[in-house]
């Protein structure tokens, strides 16, 4: 199987982005989480990979998001963007995840890319705004990987993305980035309108006959300001998902991302763990996406490894979120976020205001944590490359006991069992 998706690499894309990848992503990634150790060793941080947001605008309305894509549109121009990346070159990074928004409504998206040749950017797209020459300008660079979105059937989509023709514009920049021989992967927010539709062999084969090298299944989260919590995942739901991705990497010639358990199964957060961070487009730095809350921002005039570094803000998520749950705090303790939030003063980072009033009415709901029904992966090497790049750090001391006595953490899997919010005392 291993053998096959190597070929499908060499043969199906375009070798010169087959070796950036393996250089820019893969040895360079290797090193910025060295250095992520090492620095945790010392007591310092920087996380050793980022997420940006350039752009609130998109084309789309979909359920649940988070986003004000409808607001007047705020773009990080290309200096700002141009420090945060090279400060952060400076600290080993490599890799940047690029979001919006949808971000090919920055006009200058592909310049980014072009730009920093010694990176390797993944960037988040509906795919609806590629065309072939979109597409032959980033083979060109030969450093970025579309990972297109693809969110049910025809009559789903339209009615996930809140737009018509959503499935066939959106295939069509798919196929554009296929035909040019792009590294090219797709990933569907799973939610209860569209499981039972992508959550299949079928469609994953479909995928892999199309010529789509790695796919990416998130979890549908209930938050922003039009939650749709009717969407979310019960958790038997979540474990045939694990169980799914767990099959897929040990069965199918096709790269299978995920971010929320290690090799052993173990649920973790990539924000609590110190893994990763987010910059909004107006370059607050937030835990994740969907936390929207900030003290600190790009435009800050310290060196960023301070500003980052030192936040208290930042520092005091990552030890709560890790200190409550293995999974996701927004989700499971919304209560305990806002006092955090509130005691720290941060600032609500949308444009609506309304964040603070969103936490306080979310329910507490369950997420990924889900003790007792950890699914370890069969891939070795899948579980060789979690245990070395995409772990706890410590950051769980060895998991969850020390902080939640067996008797709740029973409670709270037979909470999760029967579907009922988990509310921890």
């Amino acid at each position: 199987m291993y053998l096959k998706l190597a070929q499908r690499a060499l043969f199906e894309t375009d070798k010169r982005l087959v070796w950036k990848l393996i250089w820019n992503m893969g040895v360079k990634g290797a090193r910025a989480m060295w250095l992520h150790k090492r620095r945790l060793k010392r007591g310092e941080f920087y996380p050793p990979f980022l997420y940006i947001s350039i752009v609130n605008s998109c084309n789309l309305r979909c359920q649940g998001c988070w986003v004000d894509v409808a607001a007047k549109q705020h773009t990080i121009d290309l200096s700002a963007i141009d420090r945060l990346i090279s400060e952060s070159k400076e600290m080993g990074n490599s890799f940047f995840g690029i979001l919006g928004g949808e971000p090919f409504m920055h006009p200058e998206v592909l310049e980014i890319f072009e730009r920093h040749p010694d990176c390797y950017f993944q960037v988040f797209t509906n795919g609806q705004l590629i065309d072939d020459e979109v597409a032959a300008r980033m083979r060109r660079a030969g450093n970025v990987t579309p990972l297109v979105s693809v969110e049910g059937s025809e009559i789903i989509s339209d009615v996930r993305r809140g737009r018509p023709e959503v499935y066939s514009r959106t295939m069509d920049g798919l196929q554009a980035c296929l035909r040019n021989k792009l590294l090219t992967g797709v990933c569907t927010s799973l939610c209860a309108s569209n499981i039972d539709d992508l959550l299949t062999e079928q469609w994953v084969d479909r995928l892999i006959e199309m010529g789509v090298m790695y796919m990416w299944y998130h979890t549908y989260r209930a938050v922003g300001p039009e939650p749709h919590p009717e969407l979310c995942l019960t958790p038997e739901q979540q474990r045939r998902v694990r169980q799914f991705v767990v099959d897929t990497r040990a069965t199918k010639p096709i790269g299978v991302v995920d971010a929320y358990y290690d090799g052993a199964g173990k649920a973790l957060c990539p924000a609590a763990t110190g893994f990763t961070h987010h910059v909004s487009p107006w370059g607050d730095i937030e835990p994740c996406p969907i936390v929207q809350f900030a003290k600190e921002s790009i435009h800050d005039p310290r060196p960023l490894k301070e500003t980052i570094g030192k936040s208290e803000f930042l520092r005091d998520f990552r030890k709560l979120a890790a200190s409550s749950t293995r999974g996701c705090i927004v989700l499971e303790r919304p209560d305990l976020l806002k006092d955090l939030v509130e005691k720290h003063g941060a600032r609500d980072t949308t444009v609506r205001g309304t964040a603070l009033a969103e936490l306080e009415a979310m329910e507490c709901r369950p997420s990924q944590y889900d003790p007792g029904y950890e699914i370890p992966e069969r891939s070795l090497a899948y579980r060789l490359i979690k245990k070395l790049g995409f772990n706890d750090f410590g950051a769980y001391d060895g998991g969850l006991d020390q902080y939640i006595v067996p008797a709740e953490a029973e409670r709270r899997r037979q909470a999760k069992t029967k579907g009922v919010p988990v509310e921890i005392k």
